[in-house]
């Protein structure tokens, strides 16, 4: 059966998984972005954005994402400075999504 696609390069989830499509792409991301192939974490963004998605809403997930990559790259941009930019925002969370209270 032919595709009627002109984009080649999507992957659907039922041509390999969605962990295929969320590697593939992350990977085609790291490359034309000079990141370290090994530089993300994606199971520590996935988990960030469902806390923040379910504890505060939708669409405060990926603007928490990019605000957390951008404060890890001022901060250096290593895991540790990911991790920290990560656990600061889980800390802000009501109880049941992360460690804090909701209050800064």
């Amino acid at each position: 059966m032919a595709s009627t696609s002109t984009n080649t390069n999507t992957k659907r989830p039922e041509d390999g998984g969605i962990e295929a499509v969320l590697d593939g792409w992350t990977a085609r991301v790291v490359s034309v972005l000079g990141l370290a192939p090994d530089s993300v974490d994606a199971t520590l963004v996935l988990d960030l954005t469902r806390d923040v998605a379910h504890g505060v809403a939708r669409p405060a997930a990926p603007l928490t994402a990019f605000l957390v990559g951008l404060a890890a790259g001022r901060a250096g941009g290593d895991s540790s400075a990911v991790r920290a930019a990560v656990d600061t925002v889980l800390a802000l969370l009501p109880s049941g999504d992360g460690a804090g209270d909701g209050e800064p």
